[in-house]
């Protein structure tokens, strides 16, 4: 398995996965050509973040985006890991594991890098679990949101 940066010509399988995990997670059917633009629209400004994906032998097992958040109390970035998705044939393998490992040894290497967060839908108590047995906690914060 290799944890790597997303290129370009991966944006339609990572546009497919974040159609299986709205449906999945929250019910929710997507429109595949705005999802499509807004994967796009990464790649196009990375400033807005970067995907990393899992792979074995050229096959995508599952990819986040990670978004950068200047914060002031530590005068750093905190990474946001969202739109997580790993093929349900492939999960329960370690695969989220290895890449939360990939991305905290970074955070850890780089001094304006100063944590990782994530949210998760309050009934997902299945993804709440890994994040906690990684040592993750939801001590701090609740989540509050307005959508258009």
């Amino acid at each position: 398995m290799n944890v790597r940066e997303a290129r370009p010509d991966e944006a339609e399988q990572i546009a497919q996965f974040q159609i299986l995990m709205a449906r999945e997670t929250e019910g929710m059917t997507l429109d595949i050509e705005i999802v499509r633009r807004g994967v796009a629209g990464v790649f196009a400004q990375p400033a807005r973040g970067t995907y990393w994906v899992i792979e074995d032998k050229g096959e995508l097992l599952g990819s986040t985006l990670v978004i950068p958040e200047w914060s002031d109390w530590r005068c750093g970035i905190v990474l946001w890991i969202h739109s997580l998705y790993i093929q349900p044939a492939n999960r329960k393998q370690g695969l989220f594991r290895q890449l939360y490992q990939h991305l905290k040894q970074q955070v850890s290497q780089e001094p304006d890098l100063k944590g990782l967060r994530l949210y998760v839908d309050k009934t997902n108590s299945v993804a709440q679990e890994v994040y906690e047995k990684l040592g993750m906690n939801r001590d701090h914060y609740e989540m509050y949101e307005w959508l258009k």
